[in-house]
């Protein structure tokens, strides 16, 4: 394979062209199944997928595919090495290609902080790790950081709160997660952080962690910010939202803005979506429509708003989700249910036996396994009610 002094685009400046609004084109040069199952989206991106082996076989028909009145073209790969092959075949016919440095293994481990609130006392930034869907949060208070859902590439969150001067105290995951192997324990290790976690999730796991559900409040920072932890099962017997401030809803994977979590992944669908009705109607019922929630993971790159942010005020989430007006038991729990029979996050079982601390692995074994889209989403919602 000829590889030479291709133009390559990193993680962060295609992040930023998408951002910017800009169409962008990408060619994605990966099997077709891989393409099928995850690529990179965006609200003004269009991609196509012509898998390498048809550029190393000169096949003259796949250049039909290709549009001749688009010039900037990615080329993305799973790794970075099949895309300037097939970057350089396209600036032989006059393309301006470039080649996503890294592939899709580099896209899926690309980070975006966005500062959602901020006041004298707190400032709470979201952590996007656009490939998967997958959020997390940073709460700085008067030099002290908490930690909420972190990923594994853990430098993101240590740059971070290094960058505001303040120290990690504490961290929570806001349930054992099935699509994404937490950052929590390394962090806990690297910062001497208290780890919070719901012990009805861990089970027979040998993690080591402070039980959540011990906590009604953590307090950081020499002015008080109240952290309210708000059992709220569904997605899993332990899942714990945590309100912060009374104006903030972290609400791990019980509650979406377009959606509801699973309740499947147990191989308890309808017992635990009994648990998520309670949540709905009765744990979360008293809280303000003014309330923002911002949940741990998002399905469609749609519910990407204006600021870069995913989250929504809770009574829009109540408008928007006819399961959430859904007040029959029964009817709600069969909706549920049923709705949640869509593929399962890659590896899951995996992936949660590893966040237990019953299984452990390389980081190329943890790269392979983290591979694809988050899938703890369930879509209740209905647009432009």
């Amino acid at each position: 394979m000829a590889v030479s002094n291709i133009p390559v685009i990193t993680t962060k400046e295609l992040h930023e062209k998408i951002a910017s609004g800009k169409p962008i084109f990408i060619l994605d040069v990966r099997n077709e199944d891989e393409y099928a199952n995850w690529k990179i989206e965006g609200k003004h991106v269009a991609s196509i997928n012509v898998p390498y082996f048809a550029f190393v076989e000169e096949d003259e028909s796949i250049w039909e595919s290709i549009p001749n009145d688009v010039k900037d073209i990615v080329v993305v790969c799973a790794k970075g090495g099949a895309s300037e092959f097939v970057a350089e075949q396209l600036r032989k016919r006059g393309y301006n290609a470039v080649s996503l440095e890294g592939g899709m293994l580099a896209w899926s481990q690309f980070y975006q902080p966005e500062l959602v609130a901020f006041d004298e006392n707190l400032k709470l930034y979201q952590v996007n790790r656009l490939a998967k869907g997958c959020l997390s949060y940073v709460l700085i208070s008067e030099g002290e950081a908490l930690i909420v859902d972190p990923s594994r590439h853990i430098d993101v969150y240590l740059e971070l709160v290094q960058k505001e001067g303040a120290v990690i105290r504490h961290i929570a995951d806001t349930h054992v997660h099935a699509d994404h192997i937490s950052g929590g324990p390394e962090l806990a290790k690297r910062t001497g952080a208290t780890y919070y976690l719901p012990s009805s999730d861990v089970q027979d796991g040998t993690v080591s962690f402070e039980p959540l559900e011990n906590h009604s409040q953590i307090r950081m920072g020499k002015v008080i910010v109240e952290v309210l932890a708000i059992p709220t099962p569904g997605h899993t017997p332990g899942s714990t939202s945590l309100l912060v401030n009374k104006k903030h809803l972290l609400s791990g994977d019980t509650i979406f803005v377009g959606g509801l979590g699973r309740p499947d992944l147990g191989g308890k669908a309808k017992e635990w979506a009994q648990m998520l009705y309670d949540t709905v109607f009765t744990t979360i019922a008293n809280l303000s429509d003014d309330v923002y929630v911002l949940p741990a993971h998002y399905a469609d790159v749609q519910e990407i708003n204006e600021r870069g942010i995913v989250g929504a005020p809770l009574g829009d989430i109540r408008r928007s989700n006819e399961i959430m007006r859904t007040q029959d038991r029964e009817a709600f729990t069969e909706t549920v249910a049923a709705s949640a029979q869509s593929e399962k996050p890659p590896n899951f079982e995996t992936i949660v036996d590893i966040n237990r601390g019953l299984k452990e692995v390389t980081a190329d074994e943890a790269n392979e396994l983290e591979l694809g889209p988050n899938r703890c989403a369930v879509h209740h919602s209905t647009p432009n009610v």
